[in-house]
């Protein structure tokens, strides 16, 4: 048995886990949705890993024999601290942000060029900028995008402006996992991110917009579950 330790972007809670968790248990495995501090000013990025020790061993659990992080947008950032915090046998990145030494989350867009390639996103679509249910939740049915909205949480700023504090990526093995229909983080620009901060990473792309787990959980626990 696998446990998946579930970790959301930025701004989300439990909620938008449970189609997948449902798929993943169903499977026979173990799958715990991690509820971050994202309110709260005083957390950092190690707070939000230790978050994630702590659901994985709450009750009384003892460290998982085989445990998979699975991290979503801005849980790029704090998942890869788990790897110093427990034995993590893989972590995968679904459509997640991938940082480097020393570089904040509030920087990444533009280092990267992910702020561009939203632009122009944009434009193509002929999208309104503010129009988040465009943006997020397309391929979803209009109640799923009302209820993902009645989750959404405020973000604190502080680990968004925080710089990542380790020196380099974990030597863990790490999987990408690009949605074909996410207007947040185009394709293309996922491709050449992963080039340059991820070299030997190439990303598998799945069905789904930016919240696959929404959309489509069970090809999603599928493509988890395909190594």
């Amino acid at each position: 048995m696998t446990t998946f330790a579930l970790v959301p972007g930025a701004g989300t809670d439990t909620w938008y886990w449970g189609p997948l968790i449902w798929e993943l248990t169903g499977r026979g495995h173990r799958a715990v949705a991690v509820d971050l501090p994202c309110d709260d000013d005083t957390a950092r990025l190690e707070d939000y890993a230790e978050a994630v020790v702590r659901a994985v061993t709450s009750g009384g659990a003892e460290e998982p024999d085989d445990l998979v992080v699975v991290a979503h947008s801005f849980g790029g950032f704090s998942a890869p601290l788990v790897c110093d915090r427990l034995p993590v046998r893989e972590l995968v990145l679904v459509t997640a942000m991938v940082p480097v030494a020393g570089e904040s989350a509030a920087q990444w867009g533009e280092a990267t060029g992910a702020a561009a390639a939203l632009a122009e996103q944009d434009a193509r679509d002929g999208r309104d900028p503010d129009d988040v249910v465009a943006l997020f939740f397309h391929d979803v049915p209009d109640a799923v995008a009302a209820e993902a909205l009645r989750h959404e949480r405020e973000q604190s700023t502080t680990p968004w402006e925080q710089p990542w504090p380790r020196d380099a990526w974990p030597d863990v093995p790490t999987r990408y996992l690009l949605c074909r229909d996410d207007k947040l983080f185009p394709s293309a620009f996922v491709r050449t991110m992963l080039a340059g901060r991820l070299r030997g990473v190439v990303p598998e792309a799945i069905p789904g917009a930016h919240h696959p787990m929404l959309s489509h959980p069970a090809q999603l626990a599928g493509t988890l579950l395909a190594r």
